[in-house]
């Protein structure tokens, strides 16, 4: 059975921020202890890859998509709603008042394609045009310029630099320059 084929409806719980896990883990506990599995059936909390450079270095993270939330996949009934809403960690569900509302199927299939890890992992920028920079490796090294273009799928920034007076366009990967 597929994530978006299960046998109740998806909906998002509100957790204090930073303990999304220990909420998926408490509530776990929770459904085991109360005998909730027939009504309770996935938690999750969606995370994606993504590419960051950090000093100097590519590496592969992994990220929350949506920091503060889990989703439950869940048959809603006052029961289900009760463990839920009572697990420690929990500050409520996605909803108006205090009445959830369970998400689109729409909506779960791209939650559910995002986090599929399908094609190559998003490249986490951290640089914008217009932005002044450094570089700290290569032929140019030392010499500051302000970033016109960045080019996050191949990993690089279009600088501008300037050479013999001129503003020069020079391609450089991201771990060649630095903020400044």
């Amino acid at each position: 059975m597929s994530m978006t084929e299960e046998k109740g409806q998806w909906y998002v719980v509100h957790t204090y921020s930073g303990y999304e896990n220990q909420v998926k883990t408490n509530l776990e506990k929770r459904i085991d202890n109360m005998n909730m599995s027939d009504k309770i059936f996935k938690i999750l909390v969606p995370e994606e890859e993504e590419i960051e450079y950090k000093d100097g270095k590519k590496r592969v993270v992994k990220r929350k998509v949506f920091p503060g939330y889990v989703m439950v996949n869940m048959i809603m009934s006052d029961d289900s709603w009760y463990v839920v809403r009572n697990t420690p960690g929990v500050t409520g569900f996605v909803g108006p008042g205090s009445k959830p509302i369970p998400l689109d199927e729409h909506e779960v299939e791209t939650i559910f394609m995002r986090i599929s890890g399908e094609g190559a992992p998003r490249v986490r920028v951290k640089f914008k045009p217009g932005q002044s920079v450094r570089v700290k490796s290569g032929p140019f090294q030392g010499m500051m310029g302000m970033v016109q273009d960045v080019m996050a799928d191949r990993g690089k920034l279009r600088i501008l630099i300037s050479i013999f007076g001129r503003e020069t366009p020079v391609e450089l990967d991201f771990n060649q320059v630095e903020e400044v």
